[in-house]
């Protein structure tokens, strides 16, 4: 007689069977991924032919992702920061894992706050506010060095060649503020400062930059750094050149946003005479067979440029973050959001927007990607930052721009970082140095950085106001307020051995009753209250 195994039992074996194996992952036939940033400007229409190469090629490859497809959903943010948020809720409507951008740090500050409120990973290749780096933005991450980076090996480059005040033209925005925030801490590391600041709005007519380079023509400083977004008019320069701001004793150190304008247009002769002197960072960008394969492929479009090269390895980074989730079993899954269903009853219809249920999980994934791009290793480090690059050092003269040398880990070298690991492998060691420099006038020697200030920015000189041994240096007591003494007459003599004439003015420092204070009187010197002091200081 068989054993016979009734309905109701093999009913009951097949859920617990369901319940105890584990259900694997429902990968899905496509999954979206949204990118928000301005189309027609320097980096947007090379980011934009970046981004529908790296799908294509993602599709392509099967060890990636399977069979399923990676869809990008496109909206242009016209570099405004209501469009650039309109275009975040347009693409998460269309139920995207993540959104790419914006470029405008401006409109990633905004779009920071939509991708925090809803929780869906935002992913910028261009935005490089250091600020963007805060806690306020936890969903935030971004796949190029921020300026806090490109301004350390900037105030390597001002430090290298001794100078120790400088003059920041920069964008009144975000991106121009911030980044000279953080090229003032760099500087106040190595001792230096920006001696004064030209903040312009990004929709200054000709006569306003005129206006304001005028005045700092007026103080010492000949050291100007300027950081904006990329301009392919370059107009600083020509406004300068009428200003006859391009001579010897001039110095014009540019963030990359000089080399971006540059890779991503012809250069005719006129713009390199223009420019001739000028110096300038860009991102180095290893020469690998990803790298030609992917010039090859779009080498009929000639802006390319590294915030392009960081856009395409994006897409890649959000495949191998999709791509393991979904090998841990993880679904992609959309919901109402609560928080877009008390918008009910408004005309943006809020409501109807379904947002991905892993954003945070996503995110985790995506800060654990270690893979090798075409702009270099793809690694996140502190802040959700990528870890930095390294930066050539560009000089433009009248025949083209040339490289002079490389910054890497802190020094410089007119060898390749590559080349300079692989030397340093085998214990030789290189100088810390650059290759011959055209400085602005055509001439090879290094500048000097600054010049005497004129008769109506004379040198302030705070001498101490002694009540005893007044011999060395007070102030009289009287009406004149004259301030005499031997150190002031060791001080006039010397100025007859200066070639040239120095204004100055002496400013008292001490309530006339008491001696003052010797290490605050040099504390303000050394924050800039002061230009020097003269005294009995030991």
């Amino acid at each position: 007689m068989g054993l016979g195994i009734g309905p109701s039992v093999a009913i009951t074996a097949l859920i617990v069977a369901i319940l105890v194996v584990p259900m694997g992952c429902q990968r899905p036939k496509v999954v979206n991924i949204g990118a928000v940033f301005t189309f027609d400007s320097v980096i947007g229409r090379a980011a934009k032919v970046a981004l529908e190469a790296a799908v294509s090629d993602v599709n392509a490859d099967k060890s990636v992702l399977e069979d399923t497809e990676l869809r990008l959903l496109m909206e242009d943010s016209s570099c405004n920061v209501f469009h650039g948020s309109f275009g975040a809720f347009e693409v998460l409507e269309k139920e995207v894992v993540a959104i790419i951008g914006p470029i405008s740090s401006s409109i990633a500050h905004t779009m920071s706050d939509i991708a925090k409120g809803l929780q869906f990973p935002l992913v910028s290749f261009a935005a490089t506010d250091p600020t963007l780096s805060a806690l306020q933005f936890p969903f935030f991450l971004r796949t190029t060095p921020d300026d806090a980076h490109q301004m350390s090996a900037l105030v390597d480059l001002i430090n290298f060649h001794g100078w120790k005040e400088v003059i920041s033209v920069y964008s009144d925005d975000e991106l121009g503020r911030n980044g000279v925030s953080a090229l003032d801490d760099e500087l106040y590391k190595k001792r230096s400062r920006i001696s004064y600041k030209v903040p312009l709005s990004v929709h200054s007519d000709e006569q306003s930059v005129i206006d304001a380079l005028n005045k700092s023509k007026s103080l010492g400083p000949r050291v100007y750094v300027l950081h904006f977004g990329p301009d392919p008019l370059l107009r600083i320069f020509s406004i300068a050149q009428k200003l006859q701001m391009m001579t010897h004793e001039y110095v014009w150190l540019a963030t990359d946003w000089l080399s971006v304008s540059l890779d991503s247009s012809l250069i005719d002769k006129g713009t390199l005479k223009r420019l001739e002197g000028v110096v300038g960072l860009r991102q180095h960008m290893p020469k690998s067979v990803k790298m030609h394969q992917l010039k090859q492929k779009l080498k009929s479009n000639i802006s390319m440029n590294a915030y392009a090269f960081h856009a395409y390895d994006t897409v890649w980074m959000i495949a191998y973050g999709i791509e393991k989730m979904l090998n841990e079993g993880i679904n992609i899954t959309f919901s109402y959001s609560e928080k877009l269903i008390q918008t009910q009853g408004t005309k943006l219809h809020l409501e109807r927007i379904k947002i991905f249920n892993s954003g945070k999980l996503l995110l985790e994934k995506l800060l654990q990607v270690d893979f090798t791009g075409i702009a270099g290793q793809v690694q996140f480090g502190s802040g959700r930052n990528v870890i930095g690059c390294d930066y050539e050092i560009i000089n433009v003269d009248k025949t083209g721009v040339h490289t002079v040398g490389f910054w890497s880990n802190g020094s410089f070298s007119v060898v390749s970082p590559k080349t300079l690991q692989t030397h340093n492998k085998t214990s030789l060691v290189f100088d810390e140095k650059l290759g011959n420099i055209t400085w602005p006038g055509g001439g090879r020697e290094k500048p000097r950085g600054w010049v005497i200030a004129d008769s109506a920015n004379p040198l302030k000189i705070v001498v101490p106001r002694r009540v005893s041994f007044v011999e060395f240096v007070t102030e009289e007591k009287n009406s004149s307020h004259l301030i005499q003494g031997y150190c002031i007459d060791i001080f006039i003599e010397a100025l007859k051995l200066v070639p040239y004439s120095v204004p100055y003015k002496f400013e008292s420092f001490g309530n006339g009753h008491s001696s003052p204070n010797y290490n605050q009187l040099i504390h303000m010197v050394s924050d800039g209250e002061y230009d020097a002091a003269v005294g009995d200081i030991a």
